[in-house]
């Protein structure tokens, strides 16, 4: 069991889910994975409802968040937040490399400050500023985060926006056993992301969200009986393991990430 309480800047250090029906995604993913939920209201500052802010729990860790959309007409999604040292200072780089802010810096009292941007080619990401919550407890095993890859078709453009606000080297690298080549982002010398173009027409720019688990294509049935669209039965990648791509029944794109054998 790997348990977190520190990230290193650029790191990504919490997933977080906006649904058009929040309960339904609880209900889905809790049976998917196992997950618990802790409920907050979440108000406006001007005291007005904004639905309710669950905490995904394994135990009593927690791993992830999720939400009602915040915009009217905005589908369900995974988002990514990389840790910032300073979430205004990373704002700010954010917008001198080309980048928007789609949410202004905002505290959240006792846990951190955070703020969403979106890179030169149009994909959204958080930034978030530890200031008493790091992020997610655990990753890397069943149920959690284990991978997180920026989806973009110009990847020349994205490259150095990232390195300019959080400091993420990109990297390319050849794949074991001549699988082909991937590129990656760095935090020093540990690959803590990926990123890839687009594999089909009319995607657009976004983060990918990879979850864990002891067996892909048990999952993947389970989620088909819960409701799930299967949009890329289990597949090996050498050296990486057994993947599956899934769309949930609110229609959030998420990915499985079952472990090579050794």
């Amino acid at each position: 069991m790997a348990k977190f309480d520190k990230y290193d800047q650029g790191t990504p250090s919490w997933i977080e889910h906006s649904s058009v029906d929040p309960q339904a995604s609880k209900e889905f993913y809790g049976q998917l994975f196992g997950w618990t939920f802790e409920d907050s209201p979440m108000t406006g500052d001007d005291g007005t409802d904004l639905g309710t802010y669950s905490m995904a729990k394994l135990d009593e860790d927690r791993i992830a968040g999720l939400g009602p959309i915040m915009g009217e007409g905005q589908p369900s999604s995974w988002g990514v937040y990389l840790a910032a040292d300073d979430v205004d200072d990373a704002v700010a780089k954010a917008q001198q490399a080309g980048g928007r802010v789609l949410a202004e810096p905002t505290d959240i009292p006792g846990s951190g400050r955070m703020a969403w941007v979106a890179d030169p080619t149009g994909a959204a990401v958080g930034l978030w500023q530890d200031q008493g919550f790091a992020g997610f407890q655990r990753a890397n095993e069943h149920g959690t985060n284990i991978w997180n890859e920026l989806v973009t078709a110009d990847l020349a453009q994205a490259a150095p926006f990232y390195e300019q606000t959080v400091g993420l080297r990109a990297q390319t690298d050849e794949m074991p056993d001549g699988a082909g080549s991937y590129s990656g982002f760095y935090v020093g010398d540990k690959m803590i992301g990926g990123f890839m173009a687009p594999q089909a027409e009319g995607i657009p720019p976004h983060w990918n969200v990879y979850f864990n688990v002891d067996d892909a294509d048990a999952i993947t049935a389970k989620a088909q009986q819960l409701g799930a669209t299967t949009v890329a039965d289990p597949f090996d990648v050498p050296g990486v393991g057994r993947l599956a791509v899934l769309q949930d029944p609110q229609g959030a794109m998420f990915n499985l990430m079952q472990n090579p054998p050794q």
